[in-house]
Formats: C-alpha cells, sequence, structure tokens
C-alpha cells in the first residue's frame, strides 16, 4: 500500500497525488458505513494494482477541515474580497473570519481588483484595511490586471496549501491565473441582472501554484455559526479575545454583563465599533440557533 494526498474529487472518485502520479480512486465501503467521507487535502492510504487505478484503505488524521467547501489540512485561507463590483463588504469579511479562526486556519485578507478605485474609494477602503492590519491581521491590496500586490502574495503561497475563499464575482479564478496564465481557470463577469458573481469552480480540486497547493473551490456555500458556541465566538475575533482578559466575570459574553473590558475598550474606541456590532449580530445568530440532536 501507498500514501497520497487527495487533490481533487469528483462524480464519486478521488484523485490521489503520489510520487508525482495521479491515481485515481475509489473510497472502501467502510468509510460510507462510519459516515466518513475522504475530502481533498487529505492524507491518505491507497491500494493500486495498476498506476490508474485503485482504492482509498485508510484517511490519515486531519489537522482541520472545512464543511463548505469539504477541503481538509489547509494552511491559510486567503480571503478574497472586492473593493468594488461588488463593493467591499465588511460584515461579510468578518463572517468569513470568524469561520476561518474557528478551525484554526491562517487568514490573509486580499482586497482585488484596486485598480478601479477612485483616490477616495481607495482611501475608504484602506481605513478599513488599517484596523485589521492593527489587529495582526495580513492584508494585501491586489489588481490581478495592474498586477499591484501579486508579487507580495507569491512568497506566502510557497509550500503552504491555502484556500482561496470570498464572495462570488470578487477574481478568485482572475486572482490564480494571474500567478500561472496556463491553468486557464475559468471566469465569469458579474451578472448584471442579479447584481453578483456567477459561480465559475464546480468542484474542489488543488492546484499547483507558486511552489505550493492553492484549492480553487466553489466558494463557501454556507457562512452559518453552526459549530461555534457563543462563549467560543470571541477567541475568533483577535482584539476581543485580547481585552477579555481584563473582564470581571469569566465567561463574560460581552454583552449586557457588568464592568466588561470589551465593552469599555469600545466605548474608548480602542475596539472598532462596527467590529463589536459584528460580534453581537453573530452572537446573536448563535444564540438563536435551534438546538442540534
Amino acid at each position: 500500500m501507498t500514501e497520497g494526498k487527495i487533490i481533487k474529487a469528483l462524480s464519486g472518485f478521488y484523485y490521489v497525488l503520489s510520487d508525482g502520479k495521479m491515481i485515481q480512486c475509489r473510497g472502501r465501503g467502510v468509510f460510507r458505513k462510519n459516515k466518513i467521507t475522504p475530502l481533498v487535502g487529505d492524507n491518505v492510504i491507497f491500494q493500486a494494482d495498476n498506476d490508474k487505478e485503485g482504492y482509498i484503505m485508510e484517511i490519515k488524521s486531519r489537522k482541520n477541515e472545512l464543511v463548505r467547501p469539504p477541503i481538509a489540512n489547509i494552511d491559510q485561507a486567503i480571503l478574497i474580497f472586492s473593493s468594488t463590483e461588488p463593493d467591499f463588504s465588511p460584515v461579510l469579511l468578518d463572517r468569513f473570519l470568524v469561520i476561518v479562526e474557528s478551525s484554526e486556519i491562517h487568514p490573509i485578507i486580499c482586497v482585488t481588483k484596486a485598480d478601479l478605485l477612485s483616490e477616495q474609494e481607495r482611501s475608504e477602503v484602506n481605513h478599513y484595511l488599517e484596523y485589521y492590519r492593527s489587529i495582526g491581521y495580513e492584508v494585501l491590496l491586489l489588481s490581478s490586471k495592474t498586477e499591484e500586490g501579486i508579487n507580495e502574495l507569491h512568497p506566502l503561497l510557497n509550500g503552504k496549501t491555502s484556500v482561496f475563499a470570498g464572495q462570488s464575482g470578487v477574481g478568485k479564478s482572475s486572482l490564480i491565473n494571474a500567478f500561472d496564465p496556463s491553468l486557464q481557470i475559468k471566469t465569469d463577469e458579474i451578472s448584471s441582472h442579479l447584481g453578483r458573481g456567477r459561480h465559475t469552480t464546480r468542484h474542489v480540486e488543488l492546484i499547483e501554484v507558486c511552489g505550493g497547493l492553492v484549492a480553487d473551490t466553489p466558494g463557501f456555500s454556507s457562512l452559518d455559526f453552526t459549530e461555534i458556541e457563543a462563549e467560543d465566538l470571541g477567541y475568533t475575533f483577535p482584539e476581543i479575545s485580547k481585552k477579555a482578559e481584563e473582564c470581571k466575570f469569566r465567561g463574560c459574553l460581552h454583552d449586557n454583563e457588568p464592568k466588561c473590558a470589551v465593552k469599555n475598550a469600545v466605548e474608548k474606541n480602542e475596539i472598532s465599533k462596527e467590529r463589536y456590532n459584528h460580534y453581537l449580530q453573530f452572537l446573536q445568530e448563535i444564540k438563536e440557533r435551534k438546538p442540534r440532536y
């Protein structure tokens, strides 16, 4: 038996890369019985009678996984957001950051279409980005057309398994094509009727880019906080997590509790009021979530 990594899943087949060769595999029935699904990114043990077809026998332990998109063993998430067309959305970015942080995946924030910004618009976007930098996030302003910022992102991909994620129509596929035009990943324009991007990626696949592996995915089909508990939400906001150590009461949710260091920091403008309001919005969603059985 041989070890390899699943780099593509399509129509019930898993394409395993091992020693430079691609083996088309099926999963053993025991996986279905135990309700285990092999994921792109999984390190696996497989058995093959020839160099084309085989069976996955074992899935090695995962360091993390995402459900939608279904992918495992991610080092970092490149969160791609548009500065315009569609407009930059801080609340959506914070939603992505919470999901990525809760999965213990390192996020890098990339804002695309910088070439379309006027000076005033660039100033407004930079206002948001500077705050994210101040709380410890790596932030890049990019343009696939002018290649602004592309060289800064190159070395961050080397030796890493990265997932590109973000809203539709923000230029994820265009950005990957900018790294390697030979890939020719399908892109599409924003739908003028719907006002949002059309999905152009239909399956999850790991692609060799800039010395690392990049997952081109259909995007996050769900941004619900189904796996996050109310008491854990604050840990996904770095500035709230840090300030929470000074709260009077242990387990403070930074909502209605007295002597809350986080609320005090918001009042003093040490923590962004907008980010804090997003935190409260997400907290309410989690509290109103239907219980799981």
